[in-house]
């Protein structure tokens, strides 16, 4: 398989192709670490078109390490809202604060300094080596995946293993503009190699791509799935207003504010005679009994909400979706 020409191809494709994203504009260095920091973040689990609007407003609101590090948590978390994972949104501020104690508020060029960051693993560690300081790496997200997988046509379990893929990542070789090319490969993944239906007439490999010889574009994939749980949220209501707590007690969205849940057995909401509502999580699907109590419960750490003042708190979707059930 030719393969000298294969950067010289991709970044040629690249310059005519690439997509307009706020991180991407010409910048400071110190901005381009910045940004480069906050959108990797925020495309952790999460798609790019989702980040633009989400990234464009918080820079705004947080343009540089020093305001992020000094804004309260609630701040942070409010313009976070609609994102998910919020562990992200605190591991970012505490990574912030890190980054200017520890490292004049520059980002390490060094793969264990920058893991050594909260919220950072092998795979972000890359991506801003490569995107933010031009260091010759290919970080392995799903679209490099996609592409390795049909330029060699791996199909069996051994074949698709992260050990074996990242061994044909030297399909790739290097350029010297490693933060173009980085990012050029992970664009023709998500543009033209798509997961369903490639666009294989617009794409630059296609003379190196087994896939496309044999007109096998099937992806073999890890089985992956939602695991489905299953809770009860009790309904408090005094004058329109509902009674909500910190959530405390599960793992997920800690002290974000929900109604008081306990999680329930699937035979439990099978049979339950009150109304019922499903939310599909990033990594869970819930299915929710709303059971409406007559008698108030004060808890520790509760508030009461309505209408006029829901917008004040960071809500995660479900508690957003069992409030207008009840609001109604």
């Amino acid at each position: 398989m030719q393969k000298s020409n294969i950067p010289n191809k991709i970044l040629k494709w690249y310059d005519n192709n690439k997509r307009k994203l706020p991180w991407r504009k010409k910048t400071s260095t110190k901005n381009r670490e910045y940004f480069t920091l906050v959108s990797e973040f925020m495309l952790q689990q999460t798609q790019v078109k989702t980040v633009i609007p989400y990234f464009e407003n918080f820079i705004k609101k947080f343009p540089n390490l020093k305001s992020l590090a000094k804004s309260s948590d609630q701040k942070i978390l409010k313009n976070w809202e609609g994102l998910g994972y919020y562990s992200r949104a605190r591991n970012l501020k505490k990574t912030a604060i890190k980054l200017l104690k520890e490292f004049k508020g520059q980002l390490p060029k060094d793969v264990e300094k920058l893991k050594s960051l909260p919220g950072i693993g092998e795979y972000t560690s890359r991506s801003i080596l490569a995107i933010a300081h031009n260091e010759p790496y290919i970080p392995m997200d799903g679209n490099v995946e996609r592409i390795l997988k049909r330029v060699f046509l791996l199909k069996t379990n051994n074949e698709i293993s992260k050990e074996n893929l990242n061994k044909k990542k030297s399909f790739f070789s290097f350029s010297k503009r490693s933060s173009d090319y980085a990012q050029a490969i992970m664009e023709i993944g998500a543009l033209i190699c798509k997961p369903s239906i490639p666009l294989c007439n617009h794409c630059p490999l296609t003379k190196n791509c087994k896939a496309f010889n044999r007109k096998d574009f099937l992806i073999k994939s890890k089985n992956k799935f939602n695991k489905t749980k299953y809770f009860e949220a009790n309904v408090y209501s005094y004058k329109n207003k509902y009674l909500l707590i910190k959530n405390k007690k599960f793992n997920f969205l800690k002290n974000l504010v929900i109604f008081p849940m306990t999680e329930i057995n699937q035979k439990t909401f099978k049979y339950s005679i009150h109304k019922k509502i499903n939310v599909k999580m990033s990594n869970m699907n819930m299915k929710i009994i709303i059971n409406r109590k007559n008698k108030i419960k004060r808890k520790r750490d509760s508030l009461f909400l309505d209408k006029n003042n829901i917008n004040k708190y960071i809500l995660p979707s479900f508690t957003k979706k069992i409030f207008n059930s009840v609001s109604h």
